[in-house]
């Protein structure tokens, strides 16, 4: 029974082994065809015939007259002061502002 058992792995390794060798000849084929197209005789395609593309006319353009611009006087006269107004009141708001945080702050931490 041994025995038997052995040859029968014997061969079954020996076939494995001859399987396997095939697939590791690793080789490059370079094949070169030369081909000559075939003539075929068949009849020509039938026409297609489709819709034209519908007519597409574009809508008369609307044309909105712009209202006059009217400058009150005296308006543009003064814009570099009112710039200066509008930066102090922002250093004023961020200023305020900074403080109240600081308050905050020391007041949730306990440093009062």
């Amino acid at each position: 029974m041994t025995r038997t058992l052995i040859s029968t792995l014997a061969t079954l390794m020996g076939l494995a082994a001859l399987a396997a060798s095939g697939a590791a000849q690793a080789r490059v084929n370079v094949d070169i065809g030369i081909g000559v197209p075939a003539y075929v005789a068949a009849p020509p395609p039938a026409p297609v015939y489709y819709e034209p593309a519908p007519v597409y006319v574009a809508p008369r353009p609307v044309i909105v007259q712009p209202r006059p611009v009217v400058v009150a006087p005296g308006y543009y006269e003064d814009w570099r002061e009112q710039r200066w107004r509008e930066q102090r009141w922002r250093e004023r708001e961020w200023r305020r502002e900074q403080r109240w945080r600081e308050r905050e702050w020391h007041r949730w931490h306990g440093d009062d």
